[in-house]
Formats: C-alpha cells, sequence, structure tokens
C-alpha cells in the first residue's frame, strides 16, 4: 500500500465504541514501519492557557486541547497550517500542514494560518492499519487544511462524510445509537 500520510481516517459505524467511535484521524505518517496520526475532532475540557499559556493565543478556537489519541496523553503534540512561509520550529508532514516545536520559538503573528495542541497520538504497528482498512473500520480520504482547524469539531465526522461523491456520505445520516432506531 502506498504511504497514506496527509490523509484523513474516518471511523466506519463498524466501529462501535472506544477512543476512535465517530473519529476523524489526520495521517502524521505512514510507512512500512506503521501509522501515527491524531484525532482532530475530540475536544477536551482543558483549556490551552493551562498547560501551554504562551500558546494559547495561536490556538485557533476553540482553544483547547484536544485528544489525540490513546497513546502517551501525558504529551503535547501541535500541529500547524503554515500561511505562507513556514516558521521556526516547523516541519512539514504533508502540504501546508506541520509539526510545530513547542519548546521553540512562538510563531510571529501571520506566519499561521492556524494551530491545534494535541494531548496523545493514535499509533499502529506495521500492517495493523492497513488490515483495519480491509475490514472496513476506515476511510481513508483527502484532508482539508480546514479541517484540522474546524470551528465545530463536533460535527467534523459528518461534514467530512457529507463530502464524499459516492454512497458512504450516506454514512453521515447514521443514528448515534441504532439500536434506538
Amino acid at each position: 500500500m502506498d504511504s497514506l500520510r496527509g490523509t484523513m481516517l474516518v471511523a466506519t459505524p463498524a466501529i462501535e465504541a472506544g477512543p476512535f467511535l465517530r473519529s476523524v484521524v489526520f495521517l502524521l505518517d505512514h510507512d512500512q514501519d506503521g501509522a501515527l496520526g491524531v484525532i482532530v475532532n475530540r475536544p477536551l475540557e482543558s483549556e490551552v492557557d493551562e498547560v501551554l499559556p504562551d500558546w494559547a493565543g495561536l490556538v485557533n478556537a476553540p482553544v483547547c486541547l484536544f485528544q489525540g489519541g490513546p497513546v502517551a496523553m501525558d504529551s503535547a503534540l501541535a500541529l500547524g497550517v503554515v500561511a505562507d512561509v513556514p516558521p521556526l520550529g516547523w516541519r512539514q508532514m504533508a502540504g501546508r500542514v506541520g509539526l510545530i516545536d513547542l519548546d521553540g520559538p512562538l510563531p510571529a503573528n501571520g506566519e499561521l494560518y492556524g494551530l491545534r495542541v494535541f494531548a496523545g497520538y493514535a499509533g499502529w504497528g506495521p500492517g495493523q492499519l492497513e488490515e483495519e482498512i480491509a475490514q472496513g473500520a476506515w476511510l481513508v480520504v483527502p484532508a482539508e487544511d480546514g479541517d484540522l482547524i474546524s470551528p465545530r469539531p463536533e460535527t467534523l465526522w459528518r461534514d467530512v462524510l457529507r463530502r464524499q461523491d459516492d454512497d458512504v456520505r450516506f454514512w453521515a445520516t447514521f443514528p448515534d445509537d441504532p439500536s434506538a432506531n
């Protein structure tokens, strides 16, 4: 399988519970050694200024931490979408999206189009993600810069599904509790 780096994984209704239920994951890395990404639609109640006060003014609304995944929830990872010229401490992941060094200098005003800070990340071992995709747990779709910094992350799962060209867009109407249907 070709690298899926820079794409989005959208959880299908086959994932019925756990941290990936109705999740949208931006893949930061994917190769023969496995895959790494962050869940972009799981805002937490913790505000960025409680953990990284210097960075709070650069974060897009909602100005909170996001649960990036179930791995290393005690560590922070930041994704930035560059406006034109990348700031110091920015490492490209895909297109205009890259990791920001939270120990580095703050980007200058206007260098970033958007910024999100994640607690933890999602990870898959060699072949694990490919197997989950083959079993129908994930849709692989193109990422749009705005997805990563959506002001309404709670609707992102449905929004990403609705814009697909094929019949999977109808999964956006899948009820929260199918047993109550």
